[in-house]
């Protein structure tokens, strides 16, 4: 093997797998075409190294580009070895990391190079929900390359050489690099929406094999379980204080406090991510007044919240993750640009969360009026358990606006009308916006001490896992 045995790509894989479980698939490959005087190139491997090895024991296949091959560009064999790569991991259930350090096309291919991009679409399209796909950006992943990447699962980016884009910010009209680089991590993070994660080489490549180790490995055969070491019963006095904080939550009810959070940077008032509880991987998906201190409308629903959320839900019901949500939700975002999209990003969500067949538990922590907490896994719309904290409310809206409308003319013309609005603002409060107005009709099925909320979660679970819950028969829905 030439130089590429050494680079980069291969120092990638070897500190992505456990040591030594490296087997390379078609090392031998090089490119095929002859013309514009490719024959006059070295070309080992055809700029792509591909193979199995093993993540904490778990199979996983990887490729990884070499950018001292041509770029890393994507040509005819180049493709034809990621195609194989994904044949393999479909017949034997396993993971697909891809590290990428991609030129693009390779232009000297020209249509045979088009084709082969077209071939590593499909397998990744057939793929989809079937093993996870994971993509991890360590220089160039442009054009073509991004589309890929955008087809994965999850994608995470190097945060100083990690370039990801459709077109480069300089041929953006009225755009220039200095001015915003929009193919830069942070832009991709928190504005975009591609990146899950972003750190340095060593950090994302950590990150990747956490990932691993509490994911499926395919649709079917689930061996992420873990050997529980926390106390199941484990009461969690901290959370009180933080029912506006989804993460904070997340984190002290989990299996010794291990939370996984993705796309932590883009709408932050959504918060994703994996927990353990009893052993089992647990997806997540909270509201966070964490938010305002990003400046996000929080704790409303966002069009780009609800569209991060929809994502997740459908990759935990394709892989049989059971889904917990924590609501803590007034409604949604109410300005005009967000009037464009919000209604459909809206829809997406809550037909997320009503297609989805896995154990579903909602737990209100705050507030939850109108839609909005219709849409963040009500039982209205499927949850199996949902609990409540001892101080949520949940109804139409702040019980104080409803009593302004209801009695605006007596409020009118009292002569005391804050003390009339506080009177009966108590009695609905009460009647119909409280956790126990909303347990009465079993719209919640119990209202739980905060500190109680893993135990009691981890107690639901446990009795949803051999959950069975069928769909009427159809090819696929349209939202």
């Amino acid at each position: 093997m030439s130089i590429s045995a050494q680079n980069s790509s291969r120092k990638r894989i070897n500190a992505l797998l456990d040591e030594n479980s490296f087997v390379e698939v078609g090392g031998y490959i090089t490119a095929r075409a002859t013309d514009f005087n490719l024959t006059a190139d070295e070309t080992p491997a055809d700029g792509v190294i591909t193979g199995y090895g093993t993540v904490d024991g778990c199979l996983v296949y990887v490729y990884s580009q070499d950018a001292a091959v041509l770029g890393g560009s994507v040509g005819e064999m180049h493709a034809k070895k990621i195609a194989n790569l994904y044949s393999l991991a479909m017949k034997m259930g396993a993971p697909v990391v891809g590290l990428v350090d991609c030129a693009g096309l390779r232009l000297q291919e020209a249509t045979d190079a088009l084709d082969g991009f077209g071939q590593i679409y499909r397998c990744q399209t057939m793929a989809s929900g079937v093993i996870p796909q994971i993509t991890a950006v360590f220089g160039a992943c442009g054009g073509g390359m991004a589309v890929s990447a955008a087809i994965t699962d999850f994608v995470f980016m190097e945060e100083k050489k990690g370039k990801l884009f459709v077109n480069s910010p300089n041929a953006l009209d009225g755009n220039y690099t200095a001015k915003c680089d929009t193919a830069a991590a942070d832009f991709q993070s928190a504005e975009a929406g591609m990146a899950d994660g972003v750190g340095d080489e060593a950090s994302i490549l950590e990150q990747i094999r956490s990932l691993i180790t509490i994911l499926p490995a395919n649709n079917e055969d689930d061996m992420s379980y873990d050997e529980c070491q926390d106390d199941l019963n484990r009461l969690c006095p901290e959370v009180s204080g933080a029912a506006g904080d989804g993460a904070a939550v997340l984190q002290a009810i989990s299996d010794e406090n291990f939370f996984m959070e993705l796309k932590k940077d883009y709408a932050p008032e959504m918060v994703t991510g994996f927990i353990r509880l009893n052993g089992s991987t647990v997806g997540c998906v909270a509201n966070s007044a964490a938010g305002e201190k990003k400046n996000a409308p929080a704790p409303v629903l966002t069009v780009n919240g609800c569209e991060k959320a929809a994502r997740f839900i459908q990759f935990c019901d394709a892989f049989s993750i059971p889904l917990l949500t924590l609501v803590d939700v007034k409604g949604y975002q109410a300005d005009k640009e967000s009037e464009k999209r919000i209604a459909r990003a809206a829809g997406r969500l809550t037909y997320a969360y009503a297609d989805a067949t896995v154990p579903k538990v909602t737990v209100v922590t705050g507030q939850a009026y109108g839609t909005a907490y219709l849409t963040m896994g009500s039982k209205s719309i499927g949850a199996d358990i949902v609990y409540a904290w001892d101080k949520a409310s949940i109804g139409m809206m702040d019980a104080a606006a409803a009593v302004k409308i209801m009695y605006a003319k007596e409020i009118e013309e009292a002569e005391d009308a804050a003390a009339v609005i506080s009177e009966k603002a108590a009695v609905y409060q009460k009647e119909q916006s409280s956790a126990e107005a909303a347990a009465r009709r079993g719209y919640v099925d119990d209202i739980i001490e905060p500190a109680a909320t893993r135990k009691r979660v981890a107690a639901a679970l446990e009795m949803l896992f051999t959950k069975r819950e069928d769909r009427p028969d159809k090819k696929h829905g349209t939202v």
